[in-house]
């Protein structure tokens, strides 16, 4: 088990300085450049404080989620209200607090959830806020850090064989949502994947394909776009929570049934609302699985030591409803 003088002689710096910049002391006067071979050698030697090695029934754990790459500032984190029960079913005697961090100010986190690919300086930033992280479809290859990679493929394959090949709609369609501010640029993956897998199935049409602002609002405003069209799908895969809210609406308000007049299946990635349309097909890429998870991975790092990075590989799951 990695102590603090063993990181203080990798570092050349005294154990006490050590100490302190593990523990995000503010008055420690010591440059960013040691502050970061520190925490750089202490993930590599799997450093655990004391304080979480010997954590007691009812000290509280706190989670930071790092989603800034995939959920938009503006919008809520629906899913941090229910991963305490989650992590009381998998650690009853801790109290584990999920905080959704900010990327422009950093904070102290016991373990960190992070989703998304991070440029190198991102990933620095989370470096520095805590010792335990596990990263979700992150760019990380090197296996330095605990990973769960989500096959985004295959939920768009199973919507597809189900709608084409099961169902046999003659044609289906995509309305979709992007959002990019700075470096942060959300949707495209999905879209390039949802193109790839069409045209593998050969039912992409270009004309079937409606994508603008990540928002409710624009997904009321390209339902109504498609259905002024004069072509629109026998069925539709809506991108996203936000973009199936704003098309369903508009549907309905148009009196089409679903799957009567039309197939839906909604892309669910990390919610940002509380859905009205629960009884529909979707493909769950996030499913409470990930989270479990997840979390267990941190609690093995956090409490149990585990000096081997692991890398799982979960796919997405397309829950059967009523809408296709």
């Amino acid at each position: 088990m990695a102590t603090l003088k063993d990181i203080a002689k990798l570092a050349e710096v005294s154990p006490t300085t050590v100490s302190r910049v593990l523990n995000q002391d503010e008055t420690m006067v010591v440059s960013q450049e040691i502050k970061m071979k520190i925490f750089k050698i202490a993930h590599e030697l799997k450093y655990v404080s004391p304080r979480m090695r010997h954590l007691q029934e009812k000290e509280k754990m706190v989670i930071g989620v790092a989603d800034w790459n995939i959920v938009r500032p503006d919008r809520l984190n629906v899913q941090l209200a229910s991963l305490s029960c989650i992590a009381d079913s998998l650690s009853p005697k801790i109290k584990i607090e999920f905080v959704r961090m900010d990327r422009e100010v950093p904070g102290r986190y016991d373990g960190i959830i992070a989703f998304g690919c991070f440029t190198e300086e991102e990933m620095e930033y989370l470096c520095l806020q805590s010792i335990a992280i596990i990263f979700i479809n992150s760019n990380d290859q090197d296996y330095k850090y605990d990973s769960i990679v989500m096959d985004f493929d295959r939920g768009i394959r199973e919507s597809l064989e189900y709608l084409v090949n099961k169902r046999q709609y003659r044609s289906v369609g995509y309305i979709g949502g992007l959002y990019e501010k700075g470096e942060v640029r959300i949707g495209y993956r999905r879209l390039n994947c949802v193109r790839e897998t069409f045209a593998q199935y050969g039912c992409l049409d270009e004309k079937n394909v409606f994508i603008g602002e990540m928002s409710k609002e624009n997904g009321y405003l390209l339902a109504k776009k498609a259905m002024s069209s004069g072509h629109l799908p026998e069925a539709l895969i809506l991108g996203s929570d936000e973009i199936a809210e704003g098309a369903i609406e508009a549907f309905q308000e148009q009196g089409l049934r679903s799957p009567k007049d039309l197939a839906i299946v909604i892309y669910e990635d990390i919610k940002t609302l509380e859905s009205k349309w629960e009884n529909f097909t979707r493909v769950q890429m996030f499913p409470d699985i990930v989270w479990e998870t997840a979390i267990k991975l941190l609690l093995e790092q956090i409490q149990k030591q585990r000096t081997d990075s692991m890398k799982i590989f979960l796919p997405g799951k397309l829950k059967l409803g009523e809408s296709a």
